[in-house]
């Protein structure tokens, strides 16, 4: 018999530990150990049953241990230490209220953070994989920065799924309940004492409703916008059932209320905590990209039409794109988005075509989301391309994603080249405080002899061997093995044969099972005499992804050989608990995606913070930072391209067996390098990854690039975007375009030739500028080497002069000289921009003329 309703009865605590609910409920507890330690020892049994969440620790503790603690003078102690500690970590000046480095300018008063999911801490289970974790530890890393955000997501009430696996290894799904109440979370309330809620206008005279959960993530609030409210009827109220789940209508809802409903709720945050209103907006990944219509429509309401608005709301927007893989990017039915948009539906004050508009996919250009869209084809409402539009600064996340990301989306900025796109590069970073074990950090802290490093490394991967030991049986008994079957798992892996990671989402783009590729080649590998190898091997395919579930099934079918049984494992239902054991415990963390398609790739970043070697294809974040000394480069077979795609794999997997079994496995095994039976170069290589590569990997580090190279610039920009800037912006924009088509560079008359090095090239160049004033652009020649095709390569821009006024054909007359600093090859175009001070990038608005090519 089954209960029809479920809640938590808590205990009260005694008025010496009310302190502990401060603790635990700001999850700061999570990434401090004193206070992760503090709170464990209140019951060792519970905190570990509870799944390491305080929350649910002390909703379940005895009243009889509750005593004893309230009368133990040095518990009392401890925790009143953790607890000031607390205070003066959320109040104490930190390095965002003390920095100068302010190289965009002041620093913004607030930032608003978007982002549909948030990996924080396995008690709070809202992420799916790595764009959740990236969030949570940017709001880590921006409390302790000091940096003033203020997070904005979706509270699912059955997060993402728990997965198991059938008998026969197919993958299966499991979506818990989630009880807000036995969460980290506080009701946002009005003065009132009641709940507040956010709405949204549907079609059809729908509404849908959500209320507003608050988190304190250290020193930053994040709010969770929940639709399981009694307002709304079944469907709105499963709009936040789950993560990425159901049909185009329901994603597209989901969207809607985290960008709309989300600034609806900041604006109640602020106005209900005193909190300073955000100046800048940072959208990560397209699914917030309804926030930006949204701060149109409410500059709308202030009498700014939509032009002048746009350009109002992109001065403070920052959006991150996060992925070159089109089925990260969602795209809907342009039909679909104007029936939500339309009469009746949300923003309805704004022109429905305008914004149509800024979701739209240009036509013919290199699809940045699926196919190219044809002359006479329906265009899909992207939501990267809304992203791009409503935001003035725009970034990848690993300066080859950045690279990629230009190419990708260079069909918005017709007639520039590709590499000349507004989309920067930030690389992601890592919490260290979560992510390295506290072990490896106690060991950085102090001395470092080879004989600690090595010892360290053993006691870690040691950990590792019994985890997935327990992890392992777990897993079989829910694939229905008796527990008398499984004596065999007590001799799975051995704590001193090198160790393997593999732990990612499913997508085939990752290709989980490249190991396999020559499967007695790996088995010799993993069966090796005298060096073998250990490989433990995670992670979920989407629901809906039949493909990437049939790789995990093919992995798990060879893993369940009695023959290899004992060397590789696949383990379910991979999320932040298991993987910091992975990463800490595992000697070589393995990647091989099908380059340039992984975004950044930051589980490698989180492994090398514990001396984890990394074994990976040059792509995402170890394209630019790979080094011999950290580990090893699979070599890549990109000319052979997606032609032959079979062809491309088997060839990496060749190279990755090599590697393994030439280097890897006989740098680990050698031990006679200095006479102390440990493997020098290996531990050379350890150190180098902790000393030299993982200060690299920082969120800090990350953060501080963002705060100093975006949010700054935003901010002055949002500063300066006043109404009536906006509207002269607006106003010169729309002008410009107008008189566009009368604007060309009609001769280009050069100096004396041929030049030498050190010498100069003197430019006179004669343009129509139509109705405009050579103020209103700016002429450019654009200079660099060249290759046999006459393409400039790493151009340089040399700004050209007018002089005088126009001629009697209305032509202006520019000129200036090119300083020849480069022997060999050399060539220039000339070409003509619009100019204004508010601009934050030369292709913004997506015109040039250039000169025409000779012949």
């Amino acid at each position: 018999m089954k209960a029809i309703r479920r809640f938590s009865v808590r205990p009260v605590l005694p008025e010496p530990l009310r302190p502990l609910q401060e603790l635990a409920r700001n999850l700061r507890w999570s990434w401090h150990p004193e206070t992760r330690d503090l709170l464990r020892s209140v019951d060792p049994d519970g905190w570990t049953s509870g799944g390491e969440d305080p929350v649910r620790l002390l909703g379940t503790v005895t009243a009889g241990r509750l005593a004893a603690l309230a009368a133990d003078r040095g518990f009392l102690r401890r925790l009143g230490v953790a607890v000031e500690d607390l205070r003066d970590y959320l109040t104490e000046p930190r390095w965002y209220q003390q920095t100068d480095a302010r190289a965009g300018g002041e620093l913004p008063r607030a930032i608003a953070y978007f982002s549909p999911e948030f990996g924080i801490t396995p008690a709070l289970p809202q992420y799916s994989g790595g764009l959740g974790i990236l969030a949570g530890d940017h709001l880590k890393a921006a409390s302790d920065l000091g940096a003033p955000l203020i997070g904005v997501g979706l509270l699912y009430r059955h997060g993402y799924f728990r997965q198991s696996l059938s008998p026969d290894g197919w993958q299966q799904e499991h979506y818990p309940v989630i009880d807000p109440h036995e969460l980290p979370l506080t009701p946002l309330l009005e003065a009132d004492g009641s709940r507040a809620r956010v709405s949204l206008a549907l079609p059809g005279g729908r509404t849908l409703t959500a209320q507003i959960w608050q988190v304190q993530v250290g020193r930053v609030p994040l709010l969770l916008l929940d639709s399981s409210v009694a307002e709304n009827g079944p469907a709105e109220r499963d709009v936040t059932d789950r993560l990425y789940g159901g049909g185009s209508e329901h994603r597209l809802l989901q969207e809607m209320l985290l960008g709309i409903g989300g600034m609806r709720a900041v604006r109640a945050f602020c106005r209900l905590t005193g909190h300073a209103e955000p100046e800048v907006f940072h959208m990560n990944e397209g699914h917030a990209g309804f926030l930006g219509p949204e701060r149109v429509r409410e500059l709308g309401e202030l009498g700014i039409g939509f032009d002048a608005a746009l350009r109002a709301v992109r001065a403070g927007t920052i959006f991150t794109t996060h992925t070159p893989v089109p089925a990260g990017i969602d795209r809907f039915a342009e039909d679909l988005v104007a029936r939500h948009f339309g009469e009746g539906g949300e923003l309805a004050s704004l022109d429905l075509q305008a914004l149509l508009g800024l979701g739209r996919e240009p036509l013919g250009a290199a699809a940045p989301g699926g196919q190219p869209v044809r002359e006479g084809e329906p265009a899909p409402f992207n939501m990267a391309v809304l992203g791009l539009r409503t935001a003035q600064r725009c970034n990848g996340v690993s300066t080859l994603h950045g690279h990629v990301s230009r190419g990708m989306f260079a069909g918005l900025w017709p007639g520039f080249d590709a590499e000349e796109a507004p989309i920067g590069s930030v690389t992601n970073g890592v919490h260290a405080p979560t992510w390295t074990a506290d072990a490896t950090r106690r060991l950085a802290e102090g001395s470092r002899s080879d004989t600690e490093l090595w010892e360290l490394r053993r006691s870690l991967r040691e950990q590792l061997v019994h985890d997935v030991r327990a992890r392992l049986r777990a897993s079989w008994r829910q694939r229905g093995a008796g527990q008398a079957e499984l004596g065999w798992v007590d001799e799975v892996f051995d704590p001193d044969v090198l160790t393997l990671g593999f732990a990612r989402r499913v997508p085939s783009y990752k290709r989980l099972t490249l190991m396999l590729q020559d499967p007695d080649r790996l088995k010799a590998l993993l069966l090796h005499p005298e060096r073998p190898v250990q490989i433990v091997v995670a992670g979920k395919a989407h629901p809906a992804d039949d493909g990437g579930k049939r790789l995990i099934q093919e992995l798990v079918r060879f893993a369940d050989d009695p023959a290899v049984r004992h060397r590789i494992v696949f383990l379910p239902d991979y999320g932040m608990g298991m993987a910091r054991s992975l990463y800490a415990g595992c000697d070589v963390w393995l990647n091989n995606p099908l380059r340039p398609l992984e975004a950044c790739g930051t589980s490698g970043m989180k492994a090398a913070l514990n001396g984890c070697l990394n074994l990976s294809v040059r792509d995402g974040w170890w394209d630019e930072w790979f080094d011999p000394d950290f580990g090893w480069e699979i070599p890549t077979a990109d000319g052979v391209a997606a032609a032959e795609p079979e062809r491309r794999d088997a060839i990496e997997a060749a190279a990755l067996y090599t590697l393994l079994e030439q280097q890897v496995a006989p740098c680990f095994y050698d031990r006679g390098v200095n006479g102390a039976g440990l493997p020098g170069r290996w531990l050379e290589m350890v150190r180098a990854t902790l000393d030299r590569l993982a200060p690299r990997v920082l969120a800090e580090r990350m953060l501080r690039e963002y705060i100093t190279g975006y949010y700054a610039p935003a901010a002055a920009a949002h500063r300066a975007m006043t109404a009536e800037a906006a509207g002269e912006l607006a106003a010169f924009a729309e002008r410009v375009t107008h008189e566009w088509p009368g604007v060309a560079v009609e001769h280009v008359e050069p100096g004396n030739e041929p030049p030498t090095l050190g010498g100069s090239v003197s430019l006179r160049v004669r343009v129509a500028l139509g109705g405009l004033e050579p103020s209103a652009v700016e002429v450019q020649a654009v200079t660099g080497r060249v290759d046999g095709d006459d393409t400039l390569a790493e151009p340089g821009y040399v700004p050209l002069k007018a002089t005088g006024g126009p001629d009697l054909a209305g032509r202006w007359t520019f000129e200036g000289e090119l300083t020849l600093n480069r022997p060999g090859p050399f060539g220039y175009t000339v070409r003509v921009l619009p100019a204004h001070p508010l601009l934050a990038h030369r292709a913004e608005l997506g015109l040039v003329a250039a000169a025409a090519p000779p012949g």
